[in-house]
Parts: structure tokens; sequence; C-alpha cells
């Protein structure tokens, strides 16, 4: 996994290092001189225009200027100050303006040549990703030790391009947030036991609504795909007729809660309650009494969000596991806000606030739990903003939960393959259904490492 630390943090963090600031610049300013030398694949003959700034973020700039006019690189230097407007020729710009602590606009000069930026293009908020006036873009991005939440969160995504990560010898082992990588994944997937039987890790979805029984169906073919052994499905008032392995289990119109026994419940290992189960005043009472009165490990999405509204949290005594998925509308039902620029931040304080795993979808998928522990996902683009996505997702989880995977990984696991298996589909019409498929290729593959 790859950490990541605010700005603020990297700040503490710099000061509580043994080594000196001139010490660490000096290895900022070599490792970003390497990185720009393999860019531009040599030294011989090369012209680097750097731009430069007051901060420690200029310094990093001038130690690595040095370092490549000793290669014979021939280096000019543009300062801040000089009222930069255009870049003249040259085979690499190193921006070393402007680091992760601008608060100001900056006006980005125009350039048609290739961007090193170092830390984070120069004009992109370390914190949120905003952009500060108009930034630089970057073909690369080098940063120190850790990422910034502004390397992931959109505009800031979208200028720092290809960006890589230099050991600079800081110790950020006491982060709680990091990217998950693919072989983290790969270490929290549920082992296969031979001896396994259907009943071992079975999922129970109850959803869906007149028109919207899709909703229910495509969680529960997901959390199959996801290798849930036996899925069941009810939709209130109806006889569900599925046509899959999905099974289907009537459950009636009004007071369905009573259906959901304790003797009925003891055969499942999860359950995912909302996706297109409606609204009105009936249901809310019965999500709220199911939610309240069991311990199986419970898939919060769609509906079930709304009915449970801004003041809902869980007992530190009560031992069932939760998981919220909301996108910003829903997040704004279960919070009374919509996510700020912030988004870790919200996402890491409502997880604590109501003792839940949240996971905020976007195109950065962002998941917090109560102690604190923050995972980024960066797997799915915009194929996934089409309806019955989120439907999948949280059927992803519930298979995950069913498997025994713990809240936070499962609801990681779940964002990840998500992801992955969004990047299957065709990049123009894709439906929620064209998912289902590619979960289990990406999870096989997965497995086989």
């Amino acid at each position: 996994m790859i950490p990541i630390v605010t700005p603020k943090e990297m700040h503490q963090i710099d000061k509580l290092a043994p080594e000196p600031i001139d010490e660490l610049i000096q290895r900022a300013g070599i490792a970003t001189a390497w990185r720009a030398r393999q860019m531009m694949k040599g030294t011989y003959g090369k012209r680097v225009v750097v731009l430069i700034g007051k901060g420690n973020n200029g310094a990093d700039g001038r130690v690595a200027s040095s370092h490549l006019k000793r290669w014979g690189v021939k280096v000019q230097i543009l300062t801040t100050d000089q009222g930069i407007s255009d870049i003249p020729p040259c085979d690499l710009v190193i921006d070393a303006a402007y680091g992760t602590g601008l608060k100001r606009d900056y006006m980005a000069p125009s350039s048609s040549y290739p961007v090193l930026a170092v830390d984070i293009p120069s004009g992109i908020c370390g914190l949120t990703g905003e952009a500060l006036g108009e930034p630089i873009k970057a073909d690369e991005t080098i940063t120190f030790q850790a990422m910034k939440p502004g390397h992931l969160l959109s505009p800031g995504s979208t200028h720092c391009g290809v960006i890589k990560i230099a050991d600079i010898g800081l110790d950020v082992t006491k982060t709680q947030t990091h990217v998950a990588e693919e072989s983290d994944i790969r270490s929290w997937l549920p082992k296969k036991n031979t001896d396994q039987h259907k009943w071992a890790a079975a999922c129970w979805v109850v959803g869906g609504s007149s028109g919207m029984n899709g909703a229910p169906f495509l969680a529960s073919q997901a959390a199959q795909r996801s290798g849930s052994g036996y899925v069941r499905m009810s939709v209130p008032g109806e006889i569900t007729e599925t046509f899959s392995e999905v099974v289907g289990f009537p459950i009636a119109q009004t007071k369905w809660e009573e259906e959901i026994t304790e003797s009925e419940l003891s055969r499942f290992q999860s359950m995912v309650l909302g996706p297109g189960l409606g609204r009105s005043n009936l249901t809310i009472k019965s999500l709220r009494k199911v939610i309240s009165s069991i311990e199986t490990p419970l898939v919060l999405d769609g509906d079930a969000l709304f009915a449970i509204g801004e003041n809902f949290s869980v007992d530190d005594d009560n031992e069932t596991t939760i998981i919220l998925t909301p996108h910003d509308q829903e997040f704004e039902y279960v919070t009374g806000h919509r996510p700020s620029k912030n988004r870790i931040k919200d996402v890491r304080e409502a997880a604590q606030r109501m003792n839940v795993v949240m996971l905020l979808k976007g195109p950065v998928t962002i998941i917090g739990n109560p102690d604190g522990r923050c995972f980024v996902v960066t797997a799915g683009d915009e194929r996934l903003a089409t309806a019955g996505t989120g439907d999948v997702l949280s059927g992803i989880i519930g298979g995950m939960l069913a498997q025994g995977v713990a809240p936070l990984e499962a609801a990681t696991i779940g964002a990840w393959v998500h992801g992955q298996a969004s990047k299957r589909c065709s990049k123009f019409g894709m439906v929620a259904s064209d998912l289902l498929k590619p979960v289990s290729e990406v999870l096989d593959e997965t497995y086989m490492g």
C-alpha cells in the first residue's frame, strides 16, 4: 500500500526527521535530477528549463539544476518573480515553482515541452486537488516518501501525469491513509477451502420495488460472481422470478421485517439492504427495524441510506458490522452535508462518528474505518457513472463479507475489483450488467497473482 499524507502531516514528518532540512532537500534534488535524466534518456546535448520558487520546492529545483549541470546538461533557471509567460525551447521543464502548501492562485507559463513536476504540479492544492489559478500540466510528478491527497483528487489527478515516489528516508509509518494496491487486495482475499459448501458463504439481498427489481438482481449476481456460494433475493410483496442461480424468497409487502427472523438469518454470513427498495414510510420503518435488530454483517446501499438518516450511529458494544456505500447525495442523507473538497477527512470523520465503515463513491473511492484508517481506490473511471453500477458494488462487498473478509478490507476489495472490472468493458455504452462477468475474471486473475 502507498502512504498518503496531507501537506500539514508532511511538514510535521519533515520536522521530526533526524536529518536537517538541508539534507532532505539534497536528497529530493538528486532524486529529481535522476528522474529528469531518465525522462530525457540521457544528458548529452539536452536542455532543461527549471522553474524556481522561493520555498523548499524551489530549493529542490536548485539542487536538481546543479546536478544536471554537472552531468553536462544546459540548464536555464527561471524564477517565479520574473513574470514568465512562455517557456523557451528545451527538452524538459522541471516545475519547482510551488509545492503542496500553495494557497493562492498561480498562472503557469504556457509550454509545449515535457514537464516533470517536483512534489506536485504548481497551482494544485496538495490537500484537496483544487486548481488554484491555471496550474501547470505535468507529464510526470516526482513526490517524496508518500502521495498527497491532491495527487489523487480531481482536478489534481489530471495534472500530475505519471506519479513517481522517491524514498528520501522519511518515516511515514504512522500514517493511517493509504492507496490500496493489487498486492494488498490479493493478501485480503478469502482463502478457498476444499471442504466448503454453498451455505458457508451465503448472502441475502433485500431490495427492489415497482419498476426497480433490477437493482437487487444486479447486487445478487455480483455477490455470486464475487464468491458467495448461495445468494437469496427478496423483493417485498413480490414472488421473485430470477431465472438464474439466485434464489428468490418471497416476503410480505408490508412488515416484511417480521419475516427476516433470527432463525433465517442464522444461515447467512452477510446481508445487502436497500438497492431499489423505495422510500415509503412503511419501507423506512421496516428497514430501521431490521438494521437495529440483527447482528449479521450488513451492506447498506441506495434507499437504505435514505432511510437511516443523518442521526444514525452504531453503539460501541453492538457487534453488528455495517458498511455504508453512498455517492455524494447519499452521503448528505447520512451526514447532513455534501462531501467537502477535503473528502478523505469527511469520510474518516463520518466513519468514526457513526461507528461504521464508510465507502464514498466517486472518481476516487475513499473507504474509512471507525479506528481512523482510510483506504483510497483509484481503479475505476467514468464508465462507472451509469445506473446500476452501485448495486454491483454493494453485491461484491456482500459477497466478500459472506466469505469472512473483515469489513474495511471487504469494502476496499469491492471498490478495487469493481473499478478493475469496468476497465474490461466498452468505453461507450457500458451498462451495469456488463460488469458481472469481468468481476469473476478480475478476482480469478488476482488470486493467481
